[in-house]
């Protein structure tokens, strides 16, 4: 299973990457590769476009609804629906039960227009899985202030076992992501806080409870670490060293941050 950075900045686009969004890909026993976007936040259609033909896209998975996460599903529909090669077929797509609705509203129609051609639409639930290819795709109640979902992703490892990552989305430490992330062989987690300067609870994570997180002790404690953490939705007016300084006094682990074209196999 390798995971592929398209875009990691947080809230908005930004002067180096797009916004949140998040390639996974896996290779079933035919060899053929399965790929699945996580968020397809604002400036990623264009970026995806370095690493796949979209028309070989199995399926994108949106965490919530804010527009940083969700708004180019907009070029995905005209990449879609008016493809001079011919209309593609509607590709799946998992996410809260709003996100047809809100696709309506960031993109200028009216209920009436449903985009039935271009997403086969599923409203995630917490803890229903849902199968594409060879990776299975568990959605996990996050703390936002909408409806939110981090998704742990299990697939095939490079020596023929199952690994797995997970992403919070955006999120504050809850159990349904403490749950999500133990004993993940790779996390990614948004660190879009720091303590000391975003007081406010029940929104984000701060690079300390990022790595509480993947260290296994937030919460209630006793879960199993988490085997790399890479930090991600850093906003531009935030030193990314900051949020990572912060997750190293708490996780002993592989640390890193997320940037544009960076990948992992796992």
């Amino acid at each position: 299973m390798r995971l592929t950075i398209i875009g990691c900045t947080g809230s908005m686009s930004g002067p180096e990457a797009a916004a949140s969004s998040y390639l996974v890909q896996a290779d079933d026993v035919s060899g053929r590769t399965w790929s699945v976007v996580l968020d397809l936040g604002p400036g990623s259609m264009g970026q995806l476009l370095r690493y796949l033909d979209p028309a070989e896209l199995d399926a994108i998975v949106i965490s919530h609804c804010h527009a940083d996460h969700m708004v180019d599903l907009v070029g995905m529909h005209v990449f879609r629906r008016w493809n001079p090669a011919g209309r593609l077929a509607p590709v799946l797509t998992l996410g809260p039960a709003q996100l047809r609705s809100r696709l309506n509203g960031v993109d200028g129609t009216s209920e009436q227009e449903t985009y039935a051609t271009e997403f086969a639409f599923r409203t995630a639930s917490a803890g229903q899985s849902l199968q594409v290819g060879p990776l299975t795709i568990t959605p996990f109640p996050a703390l936002h202030p909408v409806d939110a979902f981090g998704y742990r992703v299990e697939g095939p490892g490079r020596v023929g076992d199952r690994v797995s990552l997970a992403f919070t989305g955006d999120t504050d430490l809850c159990d349904g992501i403490e749950a999500m992330a133990d004993g993940v062989d790779l996390l990614l987690s948004e660190a879009a806080f720091l303590e000391g300067r975003d007081a406010v609870r029940g929104i984000h994570l701060t690079g300390r409870r990022a790595g509480q997180l993947a260290a296994g002790t937030s919460g209630r404690g006793g879960r199993r670490p988490a085997g790399r953490l890479v930090l991600t939705h850093i906003q531009p007016w935030t030193d990314p060293d900051d949020p990572l300084r912060e997750a190293a006094a708490v996780y002993d682990g592989p640390l890193a941050r997320a940037t544009p074209g960076a990948s992992w196999e796992i």
